[in-house]
């Protein structure tokens, strides 16, 4: 009677109902069914949870991966081009013709004209600029961005084969050197102190000893000479000495010609010995050109010397070269081939000069009148200690902020080896070490350290909540599992948000031409620079933890200078929630008065770069003789060396302009 009038929610009707329904489930009989009992499974780990967890219970592995990473980034490191700007030249083939004596119209109509309308069809060709002057023609066919240059050279030549037929007799255009606008990295003059030697000696030890010797060293794409005087035989004909023998200057042009080479005959055996017969022809000295034969009159030879003169003279020149105002002078150009590290190209140059320095004649030295090393090494200088600089001042503040040396020393550690690492895909890339490059890496030191920072702040919390929960300090196996818990906890998010910031540079690969030429460097390297901290995030920097996180750990709220802030910014932050709509309107105030200064701001394609070498080039008239210019850059090298900043000048006339290249010396100031 007492258990029917039991309420369902108390114990016995509650025992009661179940045995009923336990009896009814014996019997066959169906009952009612119960709703699920709710189970909550806790959440799968993540990908970025399970590779934290992995990497922090397989620490060899993660050092030794580390080592051979940091490795071959070392490797790469050392491998790199280096140079002081980026290559922003396009990749253009320059296709070169010489027709001496021609006017400038004639080469227009004859030369330039039928290989410029040849090259408008070649693929990934831009477009095609042409240049005529007096017996030259150049032809300068740029190819698309990203084109290989190796392959355009391939389709220049080709379509060169196509043009040779119509063009002029004997006239055969031939491709530059595979250099870029950037590859004048190293200049030199030569100076003779005995006064022994001329322009035109000079200028032979330059065309046959020193270009050759330079063109040598590994890069190198050509050495052009600049001033003194080319030697050749010159012969002058007396017309009435043509008139009087009846020869024509046709004959006497074909019979210089014909008689300058050898022949070879055949074989024939003396006594068991073979002998070779050959005729020696070359010309070698002025008595040969004067013994030619032109023709015979009455059995009596008529000579080249019976109707004109034989002498050694100077080609006709279309430039001159003078150094620190003393008089003119015999230089080289060393172009470094494309791709190549322009560092290690000019201490090849270097050397070698030293190694024939030895065989030059006496009285006669090598002076350096440019050298882009300068240039690179100080860039590259400048970079670094702004790189070192910067990694003292994240660890100085790792230390101050999170009051704990050794738990500081995983972000110290782990700036470096990302920077390391993000040579390995500049390498594989191709790209070079300049201040544009090396500029994305200095931009990224800040954010590259903020898993690290925050990882090591989140394990100081977690220590400190588990000395809070439990009275006392985690022994081994937990500390293990509280620094683990605790770099999972932020591993996901803070993985991610280093990815954004990794991909926010993507827009500047979408530039082209100079403008992506000049920027992409930079927006790679941060981008490698920002996933290389990315990875590291979640591999090396929990091992890190777990060895150097340890030890007696101040809490937040005891380091002087974390008090010291949150004093100060509580009250701006208590004021600026009290007035939302004051601080937003504020805040629009200030952007739209940023309009002005910006509108005012000057605007540049590259920043200003201080190479201590000026280039001057002035321009003259296009009828200007050429002992005027000469005489111009005497005075003005002079001038400039009176300068007591400046060390070297030279200058450089060439087809009405001139260039006048003065160096500053090291110890004055800009």
């Amino acid at each position: 009677m007492n258990q029917e009038q039991d309420l369902p929610g108390r114990s016995g009707g509650g025992e009661t109902a179940t045995r009923k329904e336990d009896d009814a489930s014996r019997d066959g009989i169906s009952a009612s069914p119960r709703p699920p009992v709710p189970v909550s499974l806790p959440p799968a780990p993540t990908l970025i949870e399970r590779i934290i967890d992995a990497s922090a219970r397989n620490k060899f592995l993660i050092f030794i991966f580390t080592v051979f990473a940091v490795a071959g980034g070392i490797y790469a490191l050392l491998r790199t081009p280096l140079d002081a700007i980026p290559d922003l030249s396009d990749v253009q083939v320059i296709v070169y013709t010489d027709w001496e004596g021609r006017s400038p119209d004639l080469v227009e109509d004859q030369i330039t004209y039928p290989i410029s309308t040849r090259f408008i069809a070649a693929p990934k060709v831009k477009f095609v600029r042409g240049e005529s002057m007096f017996g030259k023609s150049f032809v300068y066919v740029i190819f698309e961005d990203g084109t290989d240059i190796y392959w355009a050279r391939s389709r220049v030549l080709e379509y060169l084969n196509s043009v040779r037929g119509s063009l002029p007799e004997g006239v055969n255009p031939v491709i530059g050197p595979d250099a870029t606008g950037v590859g004048w990295v190293y200049e030199y003059a030569l100076v003779d102190d005995s006064g022994k030697h001329n322009l035109a000696e000079l200028r032979s030890l330059q065309d046959w000893h020193l270009r050759y010797a330079l063109e040598s060293v590994k890069g190198v794409a050509e050495v052009a000479p600049v001033g003194g005087f080319v030697k050749q035989y010159q012969v002058d004909l007396d017309p009435n000495s043509l008139v009087a023998y009846n020869i024509p200057l046709a004959d006497v042009v074909s019979a210089i010609k014909m008689s300058n080479g050898d022949v070879g005959g055949k074989i024939f055996e003396v006594a068991t010995t073979e002998y070779y017969v050959r005729g020696r022809g070359y010309i070698k000295s002025v008595e040969d050109i004067e013994n030619i034969v032109l023709k015979m009159e009455n059995g009596t030879p008529v000579y080249v010397k019976n109707v004109g003169t034989v002498h050694l003279g100077a080609d006709l020149r279309r430039g001159v070269a003078e150094l620190d105002g003393k008089g003119e002078t015999v230089g080289g150009i060393v172009v470094m081939r494309y791709g190549e590290n322009a560092l290690n190209v000019i201490e090849g140059i270097k050397q070698k000069l030293k190694d024939v320095q030895g065989s030059l004649p006496e009285g006669v030295r090598i002076v350096p009148t440019y050298d882009r090393s300068e240039l690179i090494l100080n860039a590259i200088h400048t970079l670094r200690e702004k790189l070192i600089e910067e990694s003292i001042v994240v660890a100085l503040v790792c230390i101050v902020f999170l009051w704990h040396v050794r738990s500081a020393l995983v972000a110290i550690i782990t700036l470096p080896i990302a920077i390391i690492l993000s040579f390995l895909p500049m390498f594989g890339l191709g790209l070079t070490s300049n201040i544009m490059s090396l500029g994305g890496i200095a931009i990224a030191i800040g954010a590259m350290v903020d898993a690290a920072i925050i990882m090591v702040e989140n394990a100081h919390k977690a220590l400190e909540h588990f000395r809070d929960e439990h009275g006392r300090d985690p022994d081994s196996r937990e500390h293990v599992a509280v620094i683990i818990a605790a770099a999972k906890s932020v591993g996901r998010p803070l993985f991610f948000s280093l990815l954004v910031i990794t991909v926010s540079f993507i827009p500047v690969f979408s530039l082209t031409g100079q403008e992506g030429r000049l920027f992409k460097p930079l927006a790679f390297t941060k981008t490698f620079a920002m996933f290389s901290a990315s990875v590291l995030g979640i591999t090396l920097v929990p091992v890190l933890m777990l060895l150097l996180v340890r030890g007696k750990i101040t809490p937040e709220v005891r380091n002087p200078l974390n008090r010291f802030l949150i004093w100060a910014y509580q009250p701006f932050v208590n004021f600026v929630l009290r007035h939302r709509w004051l601080t937003l309107g504020a805040a629009v105030v200030a952007l739209v008065a940023t309009w002005f200064p910006y509108a005012k701001l000057g605007k540049e394609f590259m920043p200003p770069l201080n190479e201590g070498t000026i280039l001057y080039m002035p321009t003259e008239c296009q009828a200007c003789p050429s002992p005027r210019p000469r005489k111009s850059c005497k005075s003005r090298t002079a001038c400039w060396r009176k300068c007591p900043r400046w060390s070297v000048s030279s200058a450089r006339r060439a087809r009405r302009k001139r260039r006048l290249i003065l160096r500053r010396c090291p110890c004055s100031r800009p």
